[in-house]
């Protein structure tokens, strides 16, 4: 499922802090692979050939910002020849 991060940052010196909202959304390779209707297996050799669109490993666990899967997706847009 995706997950939405929309917890405070807090930024600045000790005297004065800024708060700052961060609204990211994750797909973990599940959902990628459903989107794309592709295996699930082809996102991981994808990562460990080095392809594919960026990604986050925490603790073991893989996800893919939103932002970079709409970058990718953009990058492989092909205009058809006519």
């Amino acid at each position: 499922p995706r997950e939405s991060c929309s917890s405070p940052v807090l930024e600045g010196s000790s005297e004065a802090f800024t708060e700052i909202s961060m609204d990211i959304t994750h797909l973990n390779q599940q959902d990628v692979a459903k989107r794309w209707r592709i295996s699930p297996r082809t996102l991981e050799r994808w990562r460990w050939q080095g392809e594919g669109p960026r990604f986050l490993k925490i603790g073991g666990r893989v996800v893919y910002r939103l932002e970079d899967i709409q970058k990718f997706e953009a990058e492989k847009l092909r205009e058809a020849r006519g």
